[in-house]
């Protein structure tokens, strides 16, 4: 037997072991209940860093956890492998964008199998595989025949640096996510999804455990808004609708807002004011959305000359173009209430137009000369003709009487009606690059669109491309992919942009089932038992991308009929498919991220005006800690950064506790890495805690980790240095903890142990301990608490490690205390438990094993603290047995020599007596 514990052996050969017996590989069995735990595949971009690790480690250890809990475990893995960073790799390195996708993937396969995590590889799916992405097309084509995927021309978000199309949620603060360069609009023709035919039903939740955070984005990000459709007519004669939140406020409106790219823009515009209009629109193409909606962006606009009539009112209004509508949002037009809106207040301030208030705070007459701001709160209806008088409450749309009203009364007038509008727009999928799914359309000469029939598919992507930065497709350029005949045997040409990437990870869930079968995207056996994923894990940065698109494609699959055969086969083994089809995933779980290590330490010296205690600092000096820094003046602080938000430092001045030092908005900053001058933006840039990602530089390699320490102790030490859904900033010192307890297990788990003597009291004891150890992991490991999981580890390893050296507890109690200590373990590190495992001469795989189970009798504490308090403050400690009466707690506390002191005779008016440990006398 090896005296030391060496991690690079042991962990190799336990693998190959576990892929040699099969160990993960899932099969359906009716018998036993099942669990499909399933992690967020990767984008095989290069290198895990670890971010990866802790994303899927403390997963995979509660997916082992499940296993040994009795469950039929299925935990697959995959590569999301199509997207733009090979295509750019491709242009930069001059090599196939799949070619670098493949190599990518095997270095990264090799990595987390060095994990050990128990990953079924049988079921592994690559979505740029043609045998993946054949299926991926095949929805496609029944999306399109269900009137669910159709073309249209729309503006989209136009990336001049990338020359592609960007989907809304890949655009911030008007620049590219991942290169951050500027963004802009442009009209171009597109495929997109009717995500928005299933707004309704997104909204609603039922049966989901997911965070409350995620749902409150997806429901942000839907934003169903309950108002009324309103017809305006145009002196053109032209009929401009509009949807409000507020028909309560239309004898305001007194002017009209199309957005520049309407459609009645030319119409309306008057000759003597169409120059103005023509470069007022060309001045907002050049602007994002993002920034058109920006609420600290100054609002423009131009009048067209033309004017409408105000339905409710017969009154004239004039219409205007301006940015901050949008096209594609509602109907491209709105009304304007400036008295009751603060956008439209600050346009017609700023144009001279007028302001009609139409809604009165209680015992106040409003004027809307003299108005300072809008006025947005509850009232009653004026200058509304039969209205007038009708409560304004503050709720929000229908549930608003006036909104319900005059709802109602548009309807009857034939000038509209109530209506429900959504922001969410439907889904864009057309991107202009060559690696990814190919879109299965067919154009005929004759303008019309078929898609590539079933036995035709997949439509292959061509190897021979090049690769150029036009802003079209490479597929463009390429004539054997171009040209193709329609069903007629007619000259035709396929499409050529390809799809969205998230179109390949909205359904992958789905492949793991069968990634090898032919009949259809899944095997219905194989759904009908697994369906839906029971636990999945991932970043809630995909709230309102990734996890929005897969719960809508899950119930286009659905009503498309395609988990009938399923539904049937659930049947046949008694089980109800009544709304098992309805979401993809039950349980959501968010880990959070790592974080660059922490660079508190860096050393400033900071000028400005003291307000108390706080230093408004309007010069801030980075510089190097080691150098010697200026006295402190009166209004100067330097030293240590020890905490920071956003532009508010704390700094270990020397003194007994933190200065704050807040740095004003145009402060001077000198930063030594950064030449010229600065400013506060580049302070927080400079101070930032980043997120671990590899554009940024700041990752740290589990390969070289694993190589030092071992993956036992890293996957340990990604499960105990953070909360698992908060993260933190990564700390290579704290690794010393989990390798310390991985080596104290290795000496516990391989020693020869021989009582010199057995003490009843310490046997107990050690039993005691061991429960209330299972019932602690059990019970962290089922709510994702791997950091408290393991911590209660360490400390029945001390009780262990104390054990041992006394020699007197009972053989028994040894045995169940080491046996339980490697079974709980077994999750967060397998390899080093399942090699101590076989030392102690099981014959089975530890991972093969049943969870331990505890008992509350033998975890109960014979002996407890109870806490005795007058008059809530406490005065006295006093060991007692455990499971006393509430009588006879009550008894000793007022035994109690000291409270007796304190009491002086009295006696008292209240014994309150909480959790059975504090008693709280009140006299």
């Amino acid at each position: 037997m090896s005296d030391s514990y060496d991690p690079a052996s042991i962990e190799p050969k336990w693998q190959a072991q576990w892929e040699a017996d099969g160990l993960y590989r899932s099969q359906v069995d009716w018998t036993r209940p099942k669990h499909y735990a399933l992690t967020m595949l990767p984008y095989p971009s290069g290198d895990l860093h670890i971010g990866h690790w802790f994303a899927m480690t403390p997963s995979d250890a509660r997916a082992r956890f499940m296993r040994m809990r009795g469950y039929n475990v299925l935990f697959p893995m995959g590569f999301d492998a199509f997207g733009l960073p090979a295509e750019t790799a491709a242009i930069q390195r001059n090599i196939h964008p799949k070619t670098w996708t493949y190599a990518n993937i095997e270095r990264m396969r090799r990595q987390l199998r060095s994990m050990g995590a128990m990953f079924d590889w049988q079921r592994e799916a690559v979505s740029c595989d043609p045998a993946y992405y054949r299926w991926t097309e095949w929805f496609f084509t029944q999306l399109y025949d269900h009137a669910l995927a159709y073309r249209g021309e729309g503006m989209v978000n136009w990336s001049e640096t990338l020359q592609t199309v960007l989907a809304n949620e890949q655009v911030i603060d008007g620049k590219d996510e991942r290169t951050g360069q500027p963004v802009i609009q442009k009209l171009m023709e597109q495929w997109f999804f009717a995500i928005t035919r299933y707004s309704e039903e997104l909204l609603s939740y039922p049966g989901l455990d997911w965070p409350e955070p995620v749902k409150l984005m997806q429901t942000n990000w839907i934003g169903r808004s309950e108002g009324a459709r309103v017809v305006f007519t145009a002196e053109t004669g032209d009929a401009i609708e509009v949807f409000t939140t507020r028909p309560d406020t239309l004898w305001g409106a007194t002017f009209m807002v199309l957005a520049p790219e309407h459609d009645l823009v030319d119409q309306l515009t008057t000759e003597a004011q169409r120059a103005a209009v023509t470069d007022y629109r060309a001045q907002a193409a050049r602007a994002t959305e993002i920034e058109r909606l920006s609420d600290t962006r100054e609002k423009t606009g131009v009048f067209t000359g033309g004017y409408a009539v105000n339905p409710v009112n017969g009154s004239r209004i004039p219409v205007w173009i301006a940015d901050y509508v949008l096209s594609s949002y509602g109907t491209g037009a709105i009304m304007a209430v400036p008295a009751h809106d603060q956008r439209d207040f600050d346009f017609a301030r700023r144009y001279g137009l007028a302001i009609i208030p139409v809604i009165q705070p209680e015992g106040e007459a409003l004027d809307g000369a003299t108005m300072a701001t809008a006025y947005v709160g509850p009232g009653v209806m004026v200058n509304s003709a039969q209205f007038d008088g009708t409560p304004v409450t503050a709720a929000k749309g229908f549930a608003n009487p006036s909104v319900n009203a005059v709802g109602d009364w548009l309807a009857a007038e034939g000038l509209g009606g109530k209506s429900v509008n959504f922001r969410m727009r439907d889904w864009l999928i057309s991107r202009q690059r060559y690696w990814g799914a190919p879109i299965p359309a067919i154009y005929s000469e004759d303008g019309s669109i078929a898609m590539t029939p079933d036995a035709q598919l997949p439509v292959l992507l061509p190897d021979d491309v090049e690769f150029m930065p036009t802003g079209q497709s490479p597929l463009h350029f390429h004539d054997g992919f171009l040209h193709t005949v329609d069903s007629s045997g007619r000259p035709a040409r396929r499409e050529t942009d390809t799809m969205d990437t998230f179109m390949c990870s909205s359904w992958y869930q789905y492949r793991y089932l069968s990634p090898r079968y032919e009949g259809g995207p899944f095997d219905p056996v194989e759904a009908a038992y697994w369906l839906p994923v029971d636990v999945y894990t991932g970043g809630a940065e995909h709230a309102t991308m990734h996890l929005l698109y897969t719960r809508f494609f899950t119930k286009a699959m659905r009503d498309l009929g395609l988990f009938a055969a399923a539904e049937a086969e659930m049947r046949a083994h008694g089980r109800d498919p009544r709304g098992q089809f309805d979401e993809p995933m039950i349980m959501l779980r968010n880990q959070g991220q790592i974080l660059g290590a922490a660079i508190n330490g860096d050393t400033v010296l900071a000028r400005g005006r003291r307000e108390g205690s706080v230093l408004l600092a309007e010069h801030v000096a980075v510089v190097d800690a080691a150098a010697t820094t200026p006295g402190v003046a009166d209004n100067t602080v330097s030293g240590e950064i020890m905490k920071r938000t956003e532009n508010v430092l704390q700094i270990d001045a020397g003194g007994e506790e933190w200065f704050t030092v807040e740095v004003t908005p145009g402060a001077e900053v000198d930063i030594p890495s950064i030449e010229g001058h600065n400013n506060v933006n580049q302070l927080r840039q400079h101070l930032e805690i980043q997120r671990m990602s590899k554009s940024k530089g700041n990752v740290v390699n589990p390969d070289e980790l694993v190589a030092q320490f071992g993956a036992d102790t890293v996957r340990a030490y990604l499960m105990f240095f953070a909360k698992w859904d908060q993260g933190g900033p990564w700390n290579y010192g704290g690794i010393k903890g989990p390798q310390r307890l991985l080596q104290d297990v290795w000496e516990i788990g391989r020693a020869e142990y021989a009582p010199t003597a057995e003490d009843d009291a310490a046997s107990r004891a050690l039993r005691r301990k061991t429960h209330q150890t299972i019932r602690k992991v059990t019970q962290d490991l089922d709510e994702f608490s791997f950091n408290t999981a393991v911590a209660a580890l360490m400390e029945l390893r001390n009780t262990i490690l104390a054990a041992r050296r006394e020699a007197n507890v009972g053989r028994a109690a040894w045995d169940e205390a080491v046996d339980s200590l490697l079974l709980l373990l077994a999750p967060v590190s397998p390899h080093i438990t399942e090699e101590l495992w076989a030392r102690r001469g099981r014959p089975t795989s530890i991972h093969q094993q049943a969870w331990p189970a505890f008992d509350e009798t033998i975890a109960r504490e014979e002996v407890i603290e109870l806490v005795i308090q007058l008059n809530g403050k406490t005065r006295d400690k006093i060991e007692v047995p455990a499971g006393l009466s509430e009588d006879e707690l009550r008894r000793v506390a007022l035994e109690s020599e000291k409270v007796r002191r304190m009491l002086d005779g009295r006696t008292p008016r209240k014994v309150i007596i909480a959790r059975g440990s504090l008693v709280n006398i009140v006299a």
